[in-house]
């Protein structure tokens, strides 16, 4: 449900909520670590900018705008749950790839669709 929940939010607003600065993505990231949902839905509101950033990239494929959207939705809920505070590194950092991972395998798995058919 929270996938077409942020897709319902991303079609309905032209603009996005702020990105979080460094300090809350921390304070955040620490709740969800205690186990606060409400800090996991946060993380992903506020990181949809990310998402239509990396989508951009593929807007030239023959695949529908919305659909590439609900998929790098996916691997943004996909990185903030296994996203490691003790790596060192940035929440968007690691989640774009793991964006942009999900729109590739979406893309490889269409692909393979295709030569199945006849």
């Amino acid at each position: 449900m929270l996938p077409f929940f942020c897709f319902s939010y991303f079609s309905s607003i032209s603009s996005f909520p702020q990105p979080l600065s460094a300090e809350e993505e921390k304070h955040y990231l620490d709740e969800l670590s205690a186990g606060n949902e409400q800090a996991k839905n946060i993380l992903i509101e506020r990181n949809l900018r990310l998402v239509a950033h990396i989508v951009k990239k593929y807007s030239n494929l023959n695949k529908d705008m919305d659909d590439l959207i609900s998929i790098g939705t996916i691997g943004l809920i996909k990185g903030i749950t296994s996203f490691d505070t003790s790596k060192g590194t940035r929440l968007a950092t690691y989640a774009a790839r793991c964006i942009e991972n999900e729109i590739l395998m979406s893309i490889r798995s269409t692909k393979k669709q295709k030569n199945e058919t006849s």
